[in-house]
This record gives structure tokens, sequence and C-alpha cells, in this order.
């Protein structure tokens, strides 16, 4: 596995203090809190500024904000929703500092839905026992969030932005498991001065590069998200932790066998609104099969939801199940009216769902699991803090514990929101000194490249064999067939093979980590041991990369989850791999 990516020497080179690499709501909170206590931020993106995950997101963002409810209360959906893989104290940090953190989102310029009242309009997602999402324009917060963002960062004219630059790697002072960030090797697709590979020198890294969708064929993460951030972390000598919990959202559009990449999403909110989800249409016969599988039916943890749909497709050999929606709004039995509340409440759902030739007024809306959110990611504490000295992170790049084994619906862009403030409160008061990077003949990592012809195939082979479903016979071949693809060499050097070594080195870590982790838990289910096993599983898997050799090792810790109860003593399973 290359310990850092084959590239040409840099042709240019820049100072700041703080490069954040990530434009989305984790990465510019971080920038507009960063700017005015340290004396140069540059931001980082790999496109434009609004192309990261943050624009899709519909849902909206959970935070305790409606009447009765309670940061406590909050807190216990998450443990519970994570399956006893969060870390409590970082659950706590998210929920508490949550409300506050969406109240000043709201003052930066933000503009989410009230209701006629005046008081801001809340809903409900699976997972939640109380109205708590917050959302804006019906179904576009994310694109809302990250409009306002993108206004206050043009308001600060102190923030420099590097738009069409992928992170290559990380410089460093010193050998992999003890040097520091001394800068970033960039790949700007520009012109004048910056184009092709550049450094930048900096005395910090805050990580906000978003997920590793595209591991899979298909994903509701776009093009962009072939987790650079998660490998060029690895590669630094940082631990990445519960890389198996790869959260698959329920209710994707199915748009047929062969539609690849990025899939539409159909929000949990549409199912917080009363939408059923089907085996059949109700008046011919369909079942609405959620009923009897969890207590909050159709509104339970996605992972409770993505197996039973996975489940039911299974038994009756159809590739999708259905999301029966023909019957919201005030009026159910009146169309004109429902199609005024999905015109009012999800605009850009229905829009979409019509360009596929479905009108959830009137048809069942076709639904798949598919690859959403990795909950798992590059092991921080709780103020975003790495393994290596002056790396940070901090969103879905990120495993701040508050996830574990399955994230609550809409906690990711509070994650986001609220860590990145946590870290901006610390880095300026330790941020490192100026150092000098090693010369690349004594880094020690050994360069590689792998072909970016195998992309398509290594998508099949982790979506058939490490996808929703899991096996040690499947994760085994996975495993064998991923080997294989990186020992396949790249003759051009270019963005392509960059992010397909990346998505290689990612899937070879979650792969493993799966296949380690003999129960299933969450998001991670394994056919061959269907059962939660606390006493050898309680705890994480961590990936290291040492020398181009992966370690894979489980950490046992006491599960979280008030459903647990009292914790056996766990039993150290596994180690190096």
């Amino acid at each position: 596995m290359p310990g850092r990516l084959a590239a040409p020497a840099p042709g240019w080179t820049t100072r700041a203090d703080v490069v954040v690499i990530g434009s989305g709501i984790a990465g510019l909170t971080a920038a507009l809190r960063l700017k005015d206590r340290v004396e140069k931020v540059l931001v980082v993106t790999k496109d434009v500024l609004a192309a990261g995950s943050t624009q899709w997101a519909q849902g909206g963002i959970a935070a305790a904000l409606g009447p009765g409810d309670t940061p406590a209360e909050h807190e216990i959906d998450t443990l519970v929703a994570g399956a006893g893989a969060c870390d409590a104290e970082a659950v706590r940090a998210l929920v508490t500092e949550g409300p506050e953190a969406v109240r000043e989102l709201i003052a930066l310029g933000a503009q989410f839905d009230h209701a006629p009242d005046g008081e801001l309009s809340l809903t409900r997602e699976g997972g939640h026992h109380r109205d708590r999402i917050a959302h804006a324009g019906g179904d576009a917060t994310g694109a809302e969030i990250q409009r306002a963002l993108i206004a206050a960062v043009a308001r600060a004219p102190e923030i420099e932005v590097v738009e069409h630059a992928l992170a290559v790697d990380l410089l460093l002072d010193g050998p992999v498991g003890s040097g520091g960030v001394a800068g970033v090797t960039l790949h700007v697709m520009g012109e004048g001065q910056r184009d092709g590979v550049g450094a930048v020198r900096c005395r910090a890294v805050v990580l906000a590069s978003g997920g590793l969708g595209q591991v899979f064929s298909q994903t509701t993460n776009p093009a962009v998200s072939t987790g650079d951030g998660t490998a060029l972390a690895l590669r630094a000598g940082a631990r990445l932790r519960d890389l198996e919990f790869v959260q698959f959202h329920p209710t994707v559009m199915y748009l047929g066998p062969h539609s690849l990449g990025q899939q539409p999403l159909i929000s949990e909110a549409v199912r917080g609104e009363g939408a059923v989800l089907v085996d059949g249409a109700p008046e011919d016969g369909g079942t609405a099969f959620m009923r009897g599988v969890h207590e909050l039916a159709d509104l339970a943890p996605r992972d409770v939801v993505a197996k039973a749909i996975t489940r039911r497709m299974h038994e009756t050999g159809r590739a999708h199940m259905w999301l029966d929606a023909r019957h919201l709004g005030e009026d159910p039995d009146d169309p004109a009216a429902v199609a005024r509340f999905w015109e009012r409440r999800f605009p850009t759902i229905l829009a979409t769902a019509r360009s596929h030739g479905v009108d959830p007024v009137t048809d069942l809306i076709p639904v798949a699991p598919a690859c959403h959110y990795a909950s798992g990611g590059v092991a921080t504490d709780l103020w975003g803090r790495t393994d290596v000295p002056g790396l940070y992170a901090t969103g879905e790049v990120a495993c701040s514990g508050v996830h574990g084994a399955n994230r609550l619906a809409s906690n990711s862009l509070l994650e986001g929101l609220v860590f990145s403030r946590r870290i901006a409160s610390v880095l300026p008061g330790e941020l490192r000194g100026w150092s000098e990077p090693l010369d690349p003949a004594d880094d020690g990592r050994a360069p590689g490249l792998v072909d970016a012809a195998v992309r398509p195939r290594l998508q099949e082979t982790m979506t058939a064999r490490a996808g929703v479903l899991r096996s040690a016979a499947g994760l085994t071949a996975a495993a064998e067939e991923v080997a294989a693809l990186a020992a396949e060499p790249a003759t051009v050097v270019d963005v392509a093979a960059w992010e397909t070594t990346n998505l290689v080195t990612l899937s070879t870590a979650l792969a493993g980590a799966a296949l380690l982790r003999e129960e299933t838990r969450g998001s991670h289910w394994r056919e061959d041991f269907p059962e939660r096993d606390d006493a050898r599983w309680a705890g994480h898997v961590d990936a290291t990369l040492r020398e181009g050799a992966l370690a894979l090792l489980h950490v046992p810790a006491p599960a979280t989850d008030p459903a647990a109860g009292p914790t056996p003593a766990p039993v150290t399973t596994g180690g190096p791999r």
C-alpha cells in the first residue's frame, strides 16, 4: 500500500498558518472562527465552494430547540442509534453545545423555516423521539446553510480560498509516527502561478474533506467524495477508527440496475411527515412492513430500516421496495392538497422524482438502501485533535465518537458545526511553530499509484461484498480482489489515479475492519454473525499504516447505549492484521 501518492515535485509554494481542507459546513465554520485568531487561513476545496456533501443535505440539522425538548433526550436518542459504539462524552458535547451553535448559524444569516406562529419549524426523523429537526427551504437545508456560509466567507477577505485543488499528501517534519504537520501538497487545476502540484507550508491542517461514498457503486454522495482526506491522514500516521460502520440510507430513489454514482436521496423527513414503506401498493394487497419491526416503525433508526428493506427485498426477489407518500398533508384524500403540501415541504425531492418519471403525489416512490455516510473516519479527541501533531479533523472525515455504529438522522451537520467550533477554540493556543518538511528522499514513505481504470471493478466488488449484507466469505473475497486491483500500477499520474488510489486504500481498511468485527452492530450487518456481541466486540476497530503495511486492532471499550445494560468485561479480540 503506498506510503504517499506518486506525484510531481511541487512547482510552486505558498504559506498559511492554517490550511482548511474542505468547504462544507465543517470546513467553512472552522475557517470563519479561526480567521480572527490566527494570521492567515487558507481554504482548499476540490471543486467549487458549494460542491461538497453539505449542499445535498435535505432533512435538516438536529438540536434540542423545541418546547419540552432537552439535550439529555437528544443524547439518549443518539446513544441508542449508535448501538453502543458512541463516545458518551463526545455525544454530550454535541447535544449540549448544539442549540447555541444552530442559533449562531441563524445569526450568521442562515434562513430556517418557521411555523405560522413565528417559531422555528421543527420536524422529526428516524430514531428521534421529539420534533427537533430544523430545516430550510422545505428540503433544501444544506443548500441554505452552504449559501449562508459562503456569503460569510465572501465578507471575510482575510480568508484565502483555492478552488479546484486536490489535497495530495501532508508534508511532515519527522518520520511517520512522530512527525508533525509542516505543510500539504496540492494539485490545483488552474492557470498562472498556481497550476499543477504545489506546496503550502503551514503550521496546522484542519481536515474537513467529507466522506468516502465513491467506494461503492451507488451512493448519495457527490462525485468528489473519494475519501482523499481520510487516506491522506492514514498515510501521515493518523489512526482511522470504525471504518466498518458505513451507513446505508434506507430510502434512496431506485433508478434501475445500471444507474451508478450519485443517486437521489428521499429524505427521512418524508417519513417524518407520515410516508410509509410498503412492499406493494396497499390497494393491491401491499403491506406496510415496518410495523412490528420496531417501536418507531418507519421512523426507526436507519440501520434498522435499511436491514428491514433489504430483508424484504430478498424475501420478495425484488430490486427495491416503495415509499407511499400519496397521503401527506391536511387532506390526504385530495390530490391537489397533497400536491400543495409536497410543493411547500419537499419541493426539491418533488422536482427530482418527477424528473425521473415518478410523481410522489400519485405514485409510489421506488427506494432501496445506498451508501450515505461514513460514521467512522480519522480518530480525534473531543477537540478535533488527531494522532499527528498539528492535524485536526472535523465533520464526516472525522471519527469524533458521536455516531458510533450508526449515525442518528440530521446529526451530521450538527457534528461539523459543533466540532469545528471546538477546534477553533483550542487550535490558536496550541499552534505549532514553523518547521521544515522532510526532504522526499528522507521521508521514508514509499510512493505509489494505482491505475484509475480499476475504479469500476473496485466499486462493484465493495458493493457486492462489503455493502449492506456482509459475511466472512464475501469480505475475504473482497479483500483478495481489492489487493489484486491495488497491484495494478498507474501509467499516468493524474487526479483520477490519485482518487482511485485513495479509494483502494480505504477499501482495503474498510473490508479488513468489517472482516475482523465478527458481530452485527448498527450499520455493520454480518449474515454469519447476526447478533450483537458486547462481550467480544464492544469497542472500536482502529487502522494504522506503517511502512506500507496496514494494521487493524480491536480496542475494547464499554458499550454506551442505555439499552445495553451492564456491559460484560470486554475480551481483547484480534490484533495486527
